[in-house]
């Protein structure tokens, strides 16, 4: 990715049509660079439909990113869940890939009464079996663990960089909002955006930031971690600051709003970001 786009998480709101296909017309219409399909409950998108999708991305020049079903935990102790959690990674990036979509977030999963070294060694385990299984089927996805929103969710900063150091195809989803909840309203100034942005350079070099898969969302949170996002000017979230450690840093790649007015926060953030 030669640049920071900016998109919607899902069709925007004032798409006049309700197909994937005229969502990313519309995200063009309004000036954005990207849009994330949204798997979140299944994958909606039949290998039919594909084509049609991948044809209206390329033609309205827009990077698609993914985000897998929510129904995942790869430190299941249920062989069951385990497997089911596996085929919905394995699912989405396989339609993903056949839309062209360039990368696939998820959330990996919860500790439960693991300690914090064996939950990371099981989803590990489960990402190398994904990534391996994709390589034989020549899908060169990026996979994306997401950093998550409660100490209770597998997924801090050193967790996601650590497994996307052991894989070629691996490379971290920063959700800055999810940190600022996890940690009850901390990692909210230039300066610790900052510091999460060096320890992505320290751990993946200059490709980990030119190579950025990034969620924004205004949140609400308490002392157990996220509750439910917000519209950014609804929050305490400082992504001024945010956008302005992302431009000094040169991130390059993605930046998805989650917000529930979608596009006009992703369309708020690239006006800071240009203006900066």
């Amino acid at each position: 990715m030669d640049k920071l786009l900016f998109g919607t998480a899902g069709i925007p709101l004032s798409s006049k049509g309700s197909t994937t296909a005229e969502g990313i017309a519309s995200v063009k219409e309004l000036g954005l660079g990207a849009m994330e399909l949204e798997f979140v409950r299944s994958v909606n998108i039949s290998k039919e439909k594909s084509p049609e999708i991948k044809k209206s991305a390329e033609k309205n020049n827009i990077v698609l990113t993914c985000h897998a079903p929510y129904y995942i935990n790869l430190n299941s102790t249920e062989s069951a869940k385990l497997k089911a959690s596996i085929y919905r990674i394995l699912s989405s990036a396989r339609i993903a890939n056949l839309c062209g979509a360039w990368s696939v977030c998820f959330h990996p999963g919860f500790y439960q009464k693991s300690a914090k070294e064996e939950a990371y060694k099981k989803v590990r385990d489960s990402i190398k079996e994904i990534t391996k299984t994709l390589k034989n089927e020549n899908n060169d996805i990026w996979i994306r663990p997401e950093t998550t929103g409660k100490e209770t969710q597998f997924g801090n900063l050193d967790e996601i960089l650590n497994l996307s150091a052991e894989f070629d195809n691996v490379m971290p989803c920063i959700d800055f909002a999810h940190f600022h909840a996890r940690t009850n309203g901390k990692y909210n100034s230039y300066k610790e955006f900052s510091e999460i942005l060096e320890k992505v350079e320290k751990k993946l070099g200059k490709k980990g930031l030119e190579n950025m898969h990034i969620h924004i969302t205004g949140i609400a949170y308490s002392e157990k971690g996220e509750k439910n996002h917000l519209n950014l000017e609804d929050s305490d979230f400082k992504y001024k600051e945010l956008i302005k450690a992302l431009k000094d840093f040169n991130v390059k790649g993605v930046v998805i709003s989650e917000s529930p007015n979608i596009e006009e926060d992703a369309l708020l953030c690239k006006k800071v970001y240009e203006k900066v």
